[in-house]
């Protein structure tokens, strides 16, 4: 008799893990509230994507002169055409999807899921609820954005990044709280497009995450000033006042701040048409019946799992963003989760390794980075070499005219082993694939020296940055 695995949410973690489960044999179910693909498909990855596509080639019409092109008239955004190609792109994904669970033979049931006890689960539905067995059941349900009680989303002034997303018209001007990837992303986005931005961030730098290098944060910061985009840091937003036309806000110092001067602890103000709310995301475990089979979650509502997956109750995984910060939250860590899962709940041992997950943040210039930041290096005590080389050294980047940026490789200085890759600047978040694999094999400095590249390209960037990191410096 097949294994029946039942999964609550079709995101790139759910889907795949249904996937997989079904090729090795298994009688598979999804349940899905909303659209197959979850956030990354319908509010997050491919929605941003393709309005960054729109604000770079924005960008490139107006450099147009630098390239030897005469554009005639004006070039300006349409957004309603924009929303268009959005709309239809992630309709044919979402089609793509539920055409691939159903050459797989999956069933999917679209409506609210939830655990109605041991081995059972059920969909809310018109009239009565759909109940589906389980042996073996997988927890996909995702995040949605985290809401301050201070400034709730009403989708017109106070917005998230859902909404950001289905924008009808430009914005004349938008302040964003918080400078992480999702702030970042949108600050480029809407500068490009033609709105005056300004991004209030708590701690000391943009992208404050500890797997960035500040390096790349400098980078990131010098391009911001170029285009405008102002961004006011240890700071952050108390209040606001809606005066009917624009927002006034109060900015004050960051908690974060250690021994703030007087300048420091005097407030600000700003005023914008919108405000867009980047500080993070909270967990979809609300009505979940959760308390049906005797799970709890932490605290703020994250799962607990251990290196397979497993939650503290028999038979139940979860993967995704619904394991908070702890882990990784990028979709394609979910969907390696997902096939861990699924091959475990069919009696695999498979455990998940999270020390070489690539990081990719679609801002302008991208940036992309794996493994150890140089800080990262230095405190786990290794012998730290750390080589960079500008992208401006590389006859492709000239050719394109994209020459921010640089490529930083963190090795042991004894081994020459890699411990980490960070690049900014133009495909960062592709050329970060060379990196990942090095890594992945165990390799060193003398691995990608030893490796031809093409010419001209600017996968020449690893090249240079690994002869520099040998004291054999070429170009670089």
């Amino acid at each position: 008799m097949k294994t029946k695995i039942t999964i609550l949410g079709a995101g790139p973690g759910g889907y795949v893990a249904a996937i997989r489960a079904a090729q090795m044999g298994a009688d598979v179910t999804v349940i899905e509230a909303e659209n197959a693909g979850g956030t990354c498909l319908n509010h997050g990855c491919i929605p941003s994507k393709i309005m960054i596509t729109t604000a770079e080639l924005l960008e490139k019409f107006h450099r147009a002169a630098e390239f030897g092109l005469v554009v005639e008239g004006g070039v300006r955004p349409d957004m309603q055409r924009l929303m268009a190609r959005k709309n239809a792109i992630i309709k044919s994904q979402i089609k793509g999807i539920l055409n691939l669970l159903k050459h797989h033979k999956i069933q999917f049931i679209k409506g609210t899921g939830y655990i109605k006890g041991p081995g059972l689960a059920a969909v809310k539905q018109q009239g009565e609820d759909i109940e589906v067995p389980w042996d073996k059941l997988i927890l996909a349900t995702g995040t949605t954005p985290f809401e301050i009680p201070a400034f709730p989303f009403d989708g017109h002034k106070i917005i998230s990044s859902d909404h950001a997303l289905s924008l009808e018209k430009v914005p004349e001007s938008m302040i964003i709280v918080g400078g992480g990837v999702i702030g970042c992303e949108f600050a480029f986005i809407l500068s490009a497009l033609g709105t005056k931005v300004t991004v209030v961030e708590a701690l000391s730098r943009m992208l404050p995450l500890p797997s960035v290098d500040e390096a790349c944060s400098k980078v990131l910061q010098r391009e911001m000033k170029k285009r405008k985009i102002k961004f006011i840091l240890n700071r952050t937003v108390d209040a606001f006042e809606d005066n009917g036309e624009k927002l006034r806000v109060t900015i004050g110092t960051s908690p974060f701040l250690k021994n703030p001067s007087e300048k420091d602890k005097k407030p600000m103000t700003a005023e914008a048409e919108q405000m867009l709310v980047c500080i993070g995301r909270k967990p979809c475990t609300a009505d979940l019946g959760l308390e049906n089979i005797g799970l709890e979650p932490d605290k703020r509502g994250w799962i607990t799992v251990n290196d397979r997956l497993e939650t503290g109750v028999s038979g139940v995984y979860a993967i995704g963003d619904l394991l908070g910060p702890s882990k990784i939250m990028l979709a394609h860590v979910a969907s390696t989760e997902g096939t861990a899962a699924a091959e475990n709940a069919l009696g695999g041992s498979r455990t998940m390794d999270y020390t070489v997950v690539p990081g990719a943040i679609f801002t302008t210039p991208e940036v992309a980075n794996v493994g150890l930041s140089e800080v990262q290096a230095r405190e786990q005590e290794y012998n730290v070499r750390a080589d960079s080389v500008l992208f401006r050294t590389l006859g492709k980047a000239q050719v394109i005219g994209e020459i921010a940026g640089e490529a930083k490789i963190i090795s042991d200085a004894d081994s020459g082993k890699i411990l980490g890759v960070h690049i900014v600047g133009p495909h960062a978040t592709d050329l970060i694939a060379e990196a990942t694999l090095a890594m992945r094999m165990g390799g060193s400095v003398k691995n990608l020296a030893e490796t031809i590249h093409a010419h001209p390209t600017l996968a020449e960037i690893m090249l240079e940055a690994s002869f520099k990191a040998l004291d054999r410096s070429l170009h670089g």
